[in-house]
C-alpha cells in the first residue's frame, strides 16, 4: 500500500480500516494474521496501526507472535530497507 514514502499516511489508514473490520468479524478466540510488505512502514508503526484498530474495534487482543522474512530471505545489514515484510499474529480474547 505504501509504494513510496509519501504513501505512508494513506497506507496506514488502509491497514487500519482493513484490520478494524477483520477484528470486528472474528469471534472470541479467533486468530488474525496480518502482514505489511512496505519498506516505508516500520514494524513499530505497523504494530501501532493494528493496535489502534483493536482499540477502535472494542476487542481485546493478545500479540502472539511477530513475523518477518523467512531464513531463506536474509536481510543485509547494509540495506535495512530490505526488511520490508512484517507480520503480527493476534488472538482475539473478547
Amino acid at each position: 500500500l505504501a509504494v513510496k514514502r509519501g504513501d505512508v499516511k494513506a497506507a496506514a489508514g488502509g491497514y487500519k480500516f482493513l484490520n478494524l473490520h477483520a477484528l470486528r468479524a472474528l469471534k472470541p478466540a479467533g486468530l488474525l494474521l496480518t502482514f505489511c510488505c512496505s519498506q516505508h512502514l516500520s514494524l513499530d508503526l505497523f504494530q501501532k496501526i493494528i493496535f489502534g484498530a483493536a482499540v477502535d474495534s472494542g476487542r481485546k487482543v493478545q500479540l502472539l507472535k511477530r513475523a518477518g522474512h523467512p531464513l531463506d530471505h536474509p536481510v543485509s545489514l547494509h540495506h535495512p530497507e530490505g526488511e520490508y515484510l512484517k507480520g503480527l499474529l493476534l488472538n482475539v480474547l473478547e
